[in-house]
């Protein structure tokens, strides 16, 4: 992705525009595209001068779940993703996949445990996918080995 334009240059093509030059021309002037130009006069005559953030929202629609979800892995550590989509949907009306709920409760330090007693842990780094490859790793060579 690109960076953004420098403000002061956002600042010039908006005073060009300001002083009675037009959006392609204050373009041309200055270098940039025709388009962003346009989008930047279009924003400040709303009031919005500075650029907006770059990048991927970070919100989730769980968020505002959150003391929820919290309580339903600490009611039963052993809750499935399955479990927990079922209860949000039946629970709190939220409809949402087992995949993205899994990316949320990992973005949020929440990983499951495979090895010992099943159990939720916040703080964790390592992933799920890991265990589960190093565990199938292990049972294949064992089975190949005939142990």
């Amino acid at each position: 992705m690109a960076r953004a334009l420098s403000e002061d240059l956002r600042s010039r093509v908006l005073k060009a525009s300001d002083d009675g030059m037009s959006a392609r021309q204050a373009a041309a002037r200055f270098g940039v595209g025709v388009s962003s130009a346009i989008r930047w006069i279009a924003r400040a005559k709303i009031g919005e001068l500075a650029p907006r953030p770059q990048g991927r929202r970070r919100g989730s629609r769980l968020d505002d779940y959150a003391d929820f979800i919290v309580g339903m892995i600490e009611e039963r550590k052993d809750i499935t993703l399955n479990e927990m989509v079922e209860r949000l949907e039946a629970e709190r009306s939220m409809r949402i996949g087992r995949s993205a709920s899994s990316d949320w409760l990992r973005g949020h330090g929440w990983t499951f445990k495979t090895y010992g007693p099943p159990r939720w842990q916040v703080g964790c780094v390592r992933l799920c996918s890991v265990v589960h490859k190093r565990i199938r790793r292990s049972v294949s060579m064992t089975a190949e080995l005939g142990l």
